[in-house]
């Protein structure tokens, strides 16, 4: 082992020795040897195409999560299991759906309306996977169409869980006229592309969207609602529901509806022929109070759950809502395509009377 040491070392004095005189030898002739730099372009290093992002998941999968979930949320709702139903619901459909428990069980089992399993065709069902970048939270939509002809149509997002990683509806929600759907667009490999909802590309981003539809049950859509939408059906329901419900006391009370900061912020988009499909939700407060002492709101049936029977001369409500829209990237006003609201709260704020 020795000998080697040493023969290893003579080889990199040898070696040494070549290479000092090889470089005596080139500085001579660098002045003159062109065949070094004759001035011929370098070759360009080739730049690797980046990888299109993933799919949020694969069609089989995505199938299989609408699967699960219908058959979770039957068992949920005959057992008014909140906890199993935690495992398949989040986001604004959850908080909804925990309203609608809440609701039914301050009913009188005779009010009560039996519970129907039910599921979703997934024949009738179009999914739409957007491709997702890595870091980015997994989500999907679909819609999906029932009725004798296929009249109907819904919009389902659904979302992984990031910390149970767990697939969860987070939106269902109807649309009031098919028909304006708006064509989502698909690559060559049938997934789609997701849209930043709050992209100032879009004309109207999330933020307007809220606005808008909050303003709608606010002011009847004087302020935003009527100039960032045009006039559709869902749209109308809503400048309906303010138009009616402010009325609905006469002179012997008031109602006013209100903004309230959004309970879940989360947008999903997806990419369209025109611009891009938002789903989103907002929340709003509606407040009942009677005109003059004397008078009282007695709690209707549904109310109950949260204020009780005791008569009182002023309630507030929450709502939670999930919204739709179709938005066009030029300034053209956007198109309500459906929505869907629950009371989530309701709070006796003046002194209660007793019956």
């Amino acid at each position: 082992m020795p000998q080697q040491g040493t023969l290893i070392r003579t080889a990199h004095r040898t070696l040494s020795l070549i290479a000092a005189a090889l470089t005596v030898a080139l500085a001579g002739t660098a002045c003159t040897n062109s065949d070094t730099d004759n001035g011929a372009p370098k070759p360009t290093p080739s730049v690797t195409a980046a990888p299109k992002p993933a799919p949020a998941l694969t069609p089989a999968q995505a199938r299989q999560a609408i699967v699960h979930y219908s058959q979770t949320n039957n068992r949920a709702n005959m057992q008014q299991d909140r906890t199993l139903l935690d495992t398949v619901e989040g986001g604004p459909l959850y908080a909804m759906s925990l309203a609608d428990f809440k609701q039914d069980e301050a009913l009188p089992e005779t009010d009560r309306e039996p519970y129907r399993p039910w599921s979703y065709d997934l024949a009738a069902t179009d999914l739409y996977i957007p491709r997702l970048k890595h870091g980015q939270q997994r989500w999907f939509a679909a819609v999906s169409r029932g009725g004798s002809r296929q009249q109907y149509a819904r919009v389902l997002i659904l979302a992984e869980n990031t910390k149970s990683q767990r697939w969860e509806m987070v939106a269902a929600v109807d649309i009031d006229d098919p028909k304006l759907l708006p064509k989502i667009v698909l690559d060559q490999d049938g997934y789609a592309t997701a849209v930043d909802a709050s992209s100032t590309n879009l004309a109207a981003p999330v933020r307007v969207l809220r606005s808008a539809v909050t303003d709608n049950f606010t002011t009847g859509g004087e302020v935003t609602g009527k100039k960032v939408f045009t006039s559709t059906e869902s749209s109308r329901r809503q400048i309906k529901v303010h138009d009616e419900t402010t009325r609905k006391f006469g002179p012997r009370g008031t109602t006013r509806f209100a903004p309230a900061d959004p309970q879940f912020t989360d947008a999903y988009a997806l990419k369209t022929t025109t611009g891009a499909l938002v789903v989103f939700s907002h929340t709003h407060t509606q407040h009942d109070a009677v005109a003059s002492p004397g008078l009282v709101i007695v709690p209707e049936k549904e109310d109950r759950a949260w204020l009780g029977t005791s008569p009182t001369p002023s309630v507030t409500y929450t709502f939670t809502c999930s919204d739709i829209a179709g938005v066009p990237s030029v300034p053209e006003p956007s198109r309500l395509l459906g929505y869907g609201c629950r009371r989530t709260d309701a709070e006796a704020t003046g002194p209660s009377t007793a019956v």
